[in-house]
């Protein structure tokens, strides 16, 4: 039975006032006569990613009124990724998902609507809405803002990672400036998310996934006139779901965290969804482990050849037959669980049965049969440098052990630095420390060393390991979320210039090679550090944080 919470602020004399505030706003006496669905996006001119959602939102509205229902529009904050990428301004992307949920509870309870859709672009945006859904369980829907297209340079398919990397190649003597302006300007040619099956486009496939949006919403291009209808569908939807009483949780099961993990791996899909499935578990009070990761890791094939380890982007996926294609090659081979709910009131397994696809393309996406890994490409590693666990991406990897001697830097910028003055060489284990959740505060991404890095010749070289974050764009031996934190006296915190460290995925081991009795001593004589931020919203987030490998989500104090 549909639960209008809206009538507690519309019906009665007493709430007269409150209706002459909508009748301000253009609204009739039999607009508030109907249940009110919040239409929330994360639109802004801070990144492409977000700057199209305006228009989409403008859709969304359309298909609930045409449903009969009377759609409230509001935004709420996001940050590019890209653009705070590689200085101070990074530490404030991760924290945006927990403000972007905490706006959205407090935007839809303050109002008491009665559901929701969501539409989100950026990297953070996307589980930041789906946290707000678990943690609400009101009847909602999610929907993608799409990715951008690719740029086009002398025939090759250009993204925003190949800007980062360019810039190593520069900074190493392998590229001309006018080289590196050509490929700046061709880059990013439209609105959308970035291209390659980076943290966006990752999180939009899980959301097909998960089932809390509509089949083949997450591959469409933000510029694609199957966007707007799409988005338009799906304000259709939500109307549907509330008259159904379908509610996140219902869709949010364990099971469907599985089918996640499995589409996670198989697409080769960004170490940050790792983060986040864990953040948007913990609003729908499922219990979801980094054993539950590596558990389904293992059963599934790596088959789509997507940037940036491998050749194509979100668009090339699309051509093919988008995320139904992949969820449905899956499903054949019984590596999902097919009678799941969805949003659309279907199990995963009807949804699917109801889907044309066309002839897949072995080049994009590869048999099961023959795929480009026999297991999946999101490894978590535990040893003594993390015993918490840490995350690595395989995809486009093609070594699985490396031993080297350690360089560590307490700050990105220090490693950024020493990367671009060449001082980072072959055999070295690039440790970058008091960057995670609670030391950066908000795990900054490394992707500007990273690129760097792979940009002169020393992705497969060299390894790195902080218990900061990667974007999905960074390729390369590069280990992330070490926990516990350097911030709370993790391991990290304790590894000297030249000592050797092993990371090895055949076996998820990450060990730092001295005896206990010297991690001991080295512990006696480490001392926590003072906050980087004493006030403001940093602060805030590092006070209620907690660990990367419990998804770093902030939690009362009481």
């Amino acid at each position: 039975m549909m639960e209008i919470s809206s009538r507690n602020v519309v019906e009665g004399t007493s709430r007269a006032p409150h209706r002459a505030m909508y009748k301000a706003m253009g609204l009739t006496d039999n607009d508030l006569d109907k249940p009110f669905i919040g239409v929330c996006h994360t639109g802004n001119e801070a990144t492409p990613c977000n700057i199209h959602l305006p228009r989409l939102a403008i859709k969304a509205k359309q298909g609930v009124s045409d449903a009969g229902f009377t759609p409230r529009e509001f935004s709420t904050i996001a940050v590019s990724d890209g653009i705070a990428m590689g200085h101070e301004g990074m530490k404030s992307s991760l924290i945006s998902r927990e403000v972007i949920a905490d706006s959205i509870e407090l935007m839809v309870r303050a109002h008491q609507y009665d559901g929701l859709v969501g539409i989100a672009g950026c990297d953070k945006s996307l589980p930041g809405t789906m946290m707000a859904m678990a943690r609400l369980n009101l009847p909602s829907i999610f929907v993608y803002g799409g990715t951008i297209m690719p740029g086009m340079l002398n025939g090759k398919q250009l993204t925003v990672q190949d800007v980062y990397e360019a810039v190593g190649a520069y900074d190493a003597g392998n590229l001309t400036l006018e080289a590196l302006k050509n490929i700046e300007n061709y880059a990013c040619p439209t609105a959308g998310s970035c291209g390659g099956m980076f943290t966006a486009n990752t999180m939009a496939s899980i959301s097909e996934a998960l089932g809390i949006a509509l089949p083949g919403s997450a591959s469409p291009p933000a510029e694609d006139e199957r966007r707007e209808k799409m988005v338009y569908d799906t304000g259709v939807a939500c109307v549907q779901a509330l008259k159904n009483n379908i509610r996140p949780r219902d869709i949010l099961t364990f099971e469907a965290f599985e089918n996640a993990i499995t589409i996670l791996n198989a697409i080769g899909g960004s170490t940050n969804a790792i983060l986040h499935l864990l953040a948007i578990s913990h609003e729908a009070k499922v219990k979801l482990t980094y054993d539950d990761f590596e558990r389904v890791r293992r059963k599934v094939p790596h088959v789509a050849d997507l940037k940036p380890g491998g050749m194509y982007v979100m668009n090339d996926l699309d051509k093919v037959g988008g995320v139904p294609l992949m969820l449905k090659k899956l499903l054949d081979r019984k590596l999902l669980h097919e009678n799941v709910l969805t949003i659309t009131g279907k199990t995963m397994k009807q949804n699917l049965d109801n889907i044309a696809l066309p002839p897949s393309n072995d080049d994009i996406v590869k048999p099961l049969a023959n795929p480009l890994h026999q297991t999946g490409t999101a490894v978590i590693l535990r040893g003594s440098l993390a015993p918490d666990g840490a995350v690595v991406k395989m995809s486009g990897v093609k070594i699985t052990k490396f031993t080297g001697k350690a360089k560590c830097f307490d700050r990105e910028e220090l490693a950024f630095d020493a990367v671009s003055q060449g001082k980072i060489k072959e055999g070295d284990v690039v440790v970058i420390r008091y960057e995670g959740p609670k030391g950066g505060p908000g795990m900054r991404e490394m992707l500007a060393v990273t690129a760097a890095l792979v940009g002169q010749g020393l992705g497969e070289k060299v390894a790195m390991v902080t218990d900061g974050r990667f974007s999905g764009a960074t390729r390369g031996f590069m280990i992330g979320h070490v926990a516990p934190e350097a911030y709370v006296g993790g391991n990290i915190a304790l590894v000297n210039d030249g000592d050797e460290i092993t990371v090895d995925t055949e076996t998820n081991k990450i060990d730092l090679h001295i005896s206990p009795n010297e991690m001991e001593n080295r512990r006696k004589q480490w001392t926590p550090r003072k906050p980087n931020y004493e006030s403001g919203a940093l602060a805030k987030y590092a006070s209620l944080v907690g660990s990367a490998a419990q998804g770093a989500v902030t939690s009362p104090i009481w």
